[in-house]
């Protein structure tokens, strides 16, 4: 009779890859396992105290190492899954291979796209606070009676959000008007004005 393995599976906080390992279950139960991403950056850890199981797992969503008690039961059984605290979302997978291979393929992408978000976000404005209040004064001129208009007399503008400045272009004749936002005195400045008039294309 072959004897049962176990496979273990996370994503490395590291260098993002996934992480996988197989133990036999007699060999669980005879000694503590470690299970190592092949860049170095990161361990997987199993102690049993002859109750229990303490899993470490290096959370390749949050960054930091978890740990979670367990029985035995859910350890050498079915499958199982264990999350990371911050995210409640799981970060490591235990059971049969394919499953956790699926399962570890599945939270891959997530972590990829969640990564790729956090970094747009993060790039995205030279000061979050300064830009969003910028674009809440505009939208109160916008507002007014005439609030937004241009020198060619056009009344209809468009608007482009950069990293630190606002655009206002106007739909007539193409001018545009840069607003800088990115300091508190860019916002100061433009509270100052109850209406905002786009230059207009000389010529």
């Amino acid at each position: 009779m072959s004897e049962e393995m176990r496979t273990f599976g996370y994503l490395c906080p590291k260098c993002g890859k996934m992480v996988m390992g197989t133990r036999s279950i007699f060999a669980l139960e005879a000694a503590d396992a470690e299970i190592e991403c092949d860049c170095g950056g990161s361990v997987l850890r199993t102690e049993f105290d002859g109750r229990n199981y303490k899993i470490y797992v290096p959370c390749g969503i949050c960054g930091e190492t978890h740990m979670a008690v367990c029985e035995p039961e859910r350890i050498l059984r079915g499958a199982t899954a264990l999350g990371c605290a911050q995210t409640k979302q799981f970060c490591c997978f235990i059971g049969p291979e394919g499953t956790v291979e699926k399962n570890l393929r599945e939270l891959s992408i997530l972590a990829e796209k969640e990564k790729q978000q956090k970094d747009a976000e993060e790039e995205t404005f030279l000061d979050n606070v300064i830009m969003y209040e910028v674009l809440s004064e505009l939208k109160d001129i916008a507002a007014r009676k005439d609030g937004i208009t241009c020198a060619c007399g056009g009344r209809g503008y468009g608007m482009e959000v950069r990293r630190s400045a606002v655009d206002l272009i106007c739909r007539t004749c193409g001018a545009k008007l840069r607003i800088p936002a990115a300091t508190d005195r860019d916002l100061d400045d433009l509270c100052c004005h109850m209406k905002l008039v786009i230059p207009g294309r000389q010529g």
